[in-house]
């Protein structure tokens, strides 16, 4: 192999970039596979870095691309993605142009190297530029503007543009030491300034965990414990077990993943506070006893988080959609089996998609009249952020704008009647 510095590296964000445009897969799930030839956890992020800014700014890479090209490259072609990449190192991570056209064209050994080599030359020789606010694949952008209307639209391009900035949850407001920054509503920091999240002050010592504000609300809606039992369902990494822990609640944690559980408990280690963790499917796995609460942050397609996840914008389908919409329904079927009369089911999803959030608790509603609506109310809330009228919580990308916007969440609490 060809021993040019920095290849592995491209090899490995065109290793993620495959699966994610060809097979449908999550960004997150290939990363460790597609990487494991790399040692320095530098190169780890740069292939990180470069297949997602390649996914974040695609539409208009590929606008580039075609202006420039006589007869249009297939979507899937080899050719293609390796100019994307080629492109997004060039203009939106600053990489030399002599070591984007030496990497990227030993990309292409044996196949198009002299379009990719000439396509990328004119393109530089021209001076190109990408827009201020990345262009959304039109599929999605009709579907949300179907859904949310233009405005959404808008704000889902601008907030497109970077990375989300960073908030925390504070084990204990009244004395956590914490780096600093915004105060969102009491106990949940959006930090003024980032870099390596272990090196902060508080964080080794387990006063606070990286956790967005979106989804730090559905743990705050449930209230305190007061030594109440809860079912944490699809719980890991942790954040909403360690916030209910904190409250009071007995909590149960169960996740699928073995690995996800492994953070779970380094993060209750670390935080010094106690759950019961489960490994196992939440539709075989039968609890002995009922709870006073059960939360389900349900499997979803995570479009909500397409800032810092670009790969659903251009993975997620229809039929993704119904898919996990049919999964919620079953889970929602299960939770609402553990819960014990009168208690409360928090049903939460980090999607921007109708049919697994308002349409999900419709349908719920509708075959299970033993459960009503518990309205959240504007002071539960960030300032800024309003209720449904349904009393259902509907975050969209233009909320809290101003400071810097908030991941898409649906969020329904429901109380099952005495």
């Amino acid at each position: 192999m060809t021993d040019i510095a920095g290849l592995a590296t491209r090899r490995a964000a065109l290793t993620m970039l495959d699966a994610v445009l060809r097979r449908g897969d999550a960004l997150d799930q290939v990363e460790a596979r597609a990487c494991r030839h790399l040692e320095l956890p530098e190169d780890k992020a740069m292939a990180r870095a470069i297949a997602a800014e390649t996914l974040r700014h695609m539409v208009d890479l590929d606008a580039l691309i075609d202006a420039r090209t006589r007869q249009p490259l297939a979507d899937d072609a080899k050719a293609r993605t390796v100019l994307r990449m080629m492109l997004a190192q060039a203009l939106v991570l600053k990489t030399p142009a002599h070591a984007v056209v030496a990497t990227g064209l030993e990309l292409l050994s044996g196949g198009p190297r002299r379009l990719a080599h000439g396509v990328f030359g004119a393109l530089m020789r021209g001076d190109p530029a990408l827009p201020e606010k990345p262009t959304l694949p039109e599929t999605v952008a009709q579907r949300w503007r179907d859904h949310w209307g233009d405005a959404m639209v808008e704000a889902a391009s601008i907030g497109l543009a970077k990375a989300p900035p960073i908030d925390i949850t504070l084990r204990d407001p009244e004395t956590a030491a914490h780096p600093g920054g915004t105060e969102l509503i009491p106990g949940h920091i959006r930090l003024s300034e980032s870099g390596p999240v272990p090196a902060m002050p508080g964080y080794a010592e387990g006063a606070w965990w990286v956790q967005n504000i979106s989804a730090a609300l559905p743990a705050r809606l449930l209230g305190n414990g007061a030594g109440r039992s809860v079912y944490d369902l699809c719980a890991a990494p942790g954040g909403k077990t360690m916030q209910l822990a904190v409250k009071g609640w007995q909590v149960t944690a169960l996740d699928l993943s073995e690995k996800r559980n492994r953070r779970l408990s380094e993060n209750l280690e670390r935080t010094g506070l106690a759950a019961n963790i489960i490994t196992m499917d939440a539709l075989r796995w039968q609890p002995e006893a009922q709870a006073d609460a059960v939360l389900l942050d349900a499997p979803c397609t995570a479009t909500g988080i397409f800032r810092r996840h670009p790969d659903v914008l251009h993975r997620i389908s229809e039929r993704d959609i119904a898919d996990r919409a049919q999964l919620q329904a079953k889970m929602l079927e299960q939770a609402a089996a553990w819960l014990k009369p009168g208690g409360h089911l928090l049903y939460a999803v980090c999607s921007l998609e109708p049919e697994e959030g308002e349409a999900q608790i419709g349908q719920f509603l509708d075959a299970h009249s033993d459960f009503l609506i518990n309205a959240v109310t504007p002071d539960e809330l960030p300032d800024g952020l309003s209720p449904t009228d349904e009393g259902y919580v509907r975050i969209l990308p233009h909320h809290l704008a101003e400071l810097g916007g908030m991941d898409g969440f649906f969020i329904a609490r429901m109380q099952r009647e005495n």
